[in-house]
């Protein structure tokens, strides 16, 4: 048989295909039980029509490829082959999946050499962008590592593979496709003797995915690595300084591939020292003037850095009165804010603060959060709004300049998570700014 000889179809699999596909199957398998039975097969098609294909060479199945649409929260995660598809049933089937998941690929043996799997695979990322889903998710067996498993555990096996020194004839090929090892898979298909019943959880991300502009979801993430800064305060010489300054801790973090950056209660506090001679209801008014300017500076390093920010909290000026702002800084780009509700009696002596009146929960891509700014933690029926709203992580900004205000807060903060079984992130500031009127000592 010469390629010049073949005349090859792509198309989707029907009920009338079965009897080929179980002989393809049969010469491909015969070692993990040949063919799926039929009644298995046609609920494949009856539950996901499109993902069934197949590559026909003058009317004879030559190729398959069988498809799930699938939760990529759930699929993403460790499992089993079996929570996907038994031998009887398919098992998870979602038809408002955001994922596809490539249950096979098999190509009859005569046909090996014309890339055949590789236009199947084609097909399903075709299939994956016109359905407007995040990713191709896979199990991949390792059928070489069996002739490997006395030299080299499968981690070292995985890694050689990646690196071109051993070849797998599936995960090679995976790879070679664009697909992307995200983790191990233990007792995948624990009948897998040549894998020693190991697969890889292997992804194709589909970069033109869009979110349904309804959704207000992010997608759920199974761990979430938050930063908070406990920042030293020091003289800022100019609004690039403070921001130069800022920006060391947003890159550390950053580097660490952590999801939020959590900055401390009037982080920008040092610009005040920039006209050190204004009494404190001037000076705070001053430092207002930097507030646009740091959070426009800030969003844009959130979305470089691939990092969300908390922005401490800055002073704002809204139709001549002062409030204490915290700001959200979405590393797409997206900007919010929450105002300190609780004004404490030094604020409003000493500033002329004023206190908010809005108490929101904010998605985001690492879960849905609150924020609370310092003396708002210590009441308690704040979280227990937010709570009802559906957060699960509380982010509390401070500023405290005693051992007894500092525990005050931690302390609240500890019950505000146990009342509300919340995680909870607190960030302030330590050192003194001696220019500045009223910032005598930070404690944290």
């Amino acid at each position: 048989m010469t390629e010049e000889s073949t005349k090859l179809r792509l198309r989707t699999l029907t009920e009338a295909d079965y009897p080929h596909l179980a002989e393809v199957m049969e010469l491909v398998y015969p070692d993990l039980g040949g063919a799926w039975p039929k009644d298995t097969v046609l609920a494949l098609i009856k539950l996901f029509p499109e993902g069934q294909l197949c590559i026909e060479d003058h009317g004879q199945l030559v190729a398959a490829a069988l498809t799930l649409k699938v939760s990529y929260d759930r699929f993403s995660n460790p499992h089993r082959y079996e929570d996907l598809i038994t031998e009887y049933q398919v098992q998870s089937h979602d038809a408002n999946g955001d994922a596809l998941y490539g249950l096979d690929v098999f190509v009859h043996p005569e046909y090996r050499g014309y890339r055949l799997g590789r236009r199947l695979y084609e097909a399903r990322k075709d299939l994956c962008r016109e359905h407007n889903l995040r990713a191709i998710l896979a199990g991949g067996r390792l059928p070489g590592y069996s002739d490997h498993a006395d030299k080299m555990d499968v981690t070292e096996y995985i890694d050689q593979v990646d690196r071109k020194k051993i070849h797998d004839p599936i995960l090679s090929f995976q790879l070679s496709n664009g697909f992307d090892v995200k983790r191990l898979l233990t007792r995948y298909l624990p009948e897998d003797k040549q894998s020693k019943g190991y697969a890889t959880l292997l992804e194709w991300d589909n970069i033109l995915f869009e979110p349904p502009a309804a959704a207000e979801d992010y997608p759920r993430k199974a761990v979430v690595r938050i930063g908070v800064v406990q920042r030293r305060m020091r003289a800022a010489r100019s609004t690039e300084d403070l921001l130069n300054q800022v920006e060391f801790f947003v890159d550390a973090l950053s580097d660490y591939r952590a999801d939020f950056c959590v900055l401390p209660e009037f982080f920008s506090a040092p610009l005040m020292g920039l006209k050190p001679d204004l009494d404190s209801v001037e000076a705070i008014r001053f430092l207002a003037t930097f507030t646009e300017e740091i959070a426009s500076a800030l969003s844009d390093m959130a979305v470089s850095y691939n990092i969300n920010i908390v922005g401490g909290s800055m002073p704002l000026v809204e139709d001549g009165h002062v409030y204490n702002v915290a700001y959200l800084l979405r590393r797409d780009g997206t900007v919010e804010k929450q105002y300190k509700i609780h004004i404490t009696p030094g604020e409003r002596r000493d500033w002329g603060i004023e206190g908010g009146d809005d108490l929101r929960v904010f998605d985001t891509d690492a879960g849905r959060i609150g924020i609370l700014i310092c003396y708002d933690v210590e009441f308690p029926e704040l979280p227990r709004l937010l709570a009802e709203q559906g957060m699960e992580i509380l982010i509390v900004p401070f500023w405290t300049d005693t051992k007894n205000g500092y525990l005050r807060v931690r302390h609240c903060a500890q019950a505000r998570a146990i009342e509300n079984e919340c995680y909870v992130a607190i960030s302030g500031s330590v050192g003194n700014l001696p220019r500045v009127d009223n910032v005598d000592i930070q404690y944290a």
